[in-house]
């Protein structure tokens, strides 16, 4: 199973969005909070390229934000990407 890291905020609804869908399939994720941390923002938009929250990562591979990983799972590919080897 690949490691899931998040980058988020504290009120951004989309990243609440976001974990609501781990936490209802039990994928265990680590998350960055990023409010007012400029290291971590940095951080994240070197790893991923985007500035906006939530920055999703399966393993290292960012997967873009809250509607790609809803995409993901809408055709079936999110249990395969975080299962994969």
């Amino acid at each position: 199973m690949k490691d899931v890291t998040i980058y988020t905020t504290a009120w951004c609804p989309f990243c609440i969005r976001a974990k609501m869908l781990l936490d209802k399939k039990q994928i265990k994720y680590t998350e960055i909070k990023v409010d007012g941390d400029q290291e971590k923002r940095q951080e994240m938009t070197k790893l991923s390229g985007g500035r906006t929250v939530p920055q999703i990562f399966i393993g290292e591979t960012p997967i873009g934000g809250c509607d790609e990983m809803f995409a993901l799972e809408r055709q079936g590919e999110l249990d395969a990407l975080i299962s994969a080897n």
